[in-house]
């Protein structure tokens, strides 16, 4: 994993450019279902907003991945939501370096043993990811894609 990774709480300033990341209307679905295609600022400041501990990493200095926690409950789990990684920055360790990251905030400062999260299934990407860093299938949920078609939610849970 690179040293030049870093990580901090995400600011206002840092939306312009974590708005870019999606490059699809189902990049933009996997990683916040209810956000209208494009993305943009005032859709993702809500989400922060109404979201606990938004963080972006940095690669080199610059704003290469975003996450925060969609669902939270003191002493028993965290969930993980919007994770979005820049296209220029994939395959670089970034969600990787920024869901340990979350994890130990998850952890530390919420005292949950499980970090929950959940994924569609047709993002391979996604569960690949999940699952080789520990997270194991606890359900499947119907869910409807933006077009109405059936679509899998995969709900994983790690213990931490």
């Amino acid at each position: 994993m690179p040293t030049a990774l870093q990580h901090r709480p995400a600011i206002a300033a840092d939306l312009d450019e974590v708005i870019s990341f999606p490059q699809s209307a189902e990049e933009l679905f996997f990683c916040y279902p209810k956000a209208a295609w494009p993305l943009d600022v005032g859709q993702l400041a809500a989400a922060m907003a109404e979201r606990r501990e938004s963080t972006v990493v940095t690669l080199d200095g610059k704003v290469a991945g975003f996450a925060n926690f969609y669902q939270w409950q003191h002493g028993e789990f965290c969930a993980l939501g919007n994770l979005m990684v820049a296209p220029w920055a994939r395959g670089q360790g970034v969600a990787q370096y920024l869901l340990e990251v979350l994890e130990g905030i998850a952890r530390d400062q919420y005292k949950a043993p499980v970090m929950k999260v959940s994924c569609f299934n047709a993002n391979t990407g996604g569960l690949l990811l999940y699952t080789r860093l520990g997270y194991r299938p606890a359900a499947i949920v119907e869910r409807r894609a933006s077009d109405g078609a059936r679509i899998a939610l995969v709900q994983l849970e790690k213990s931490l």
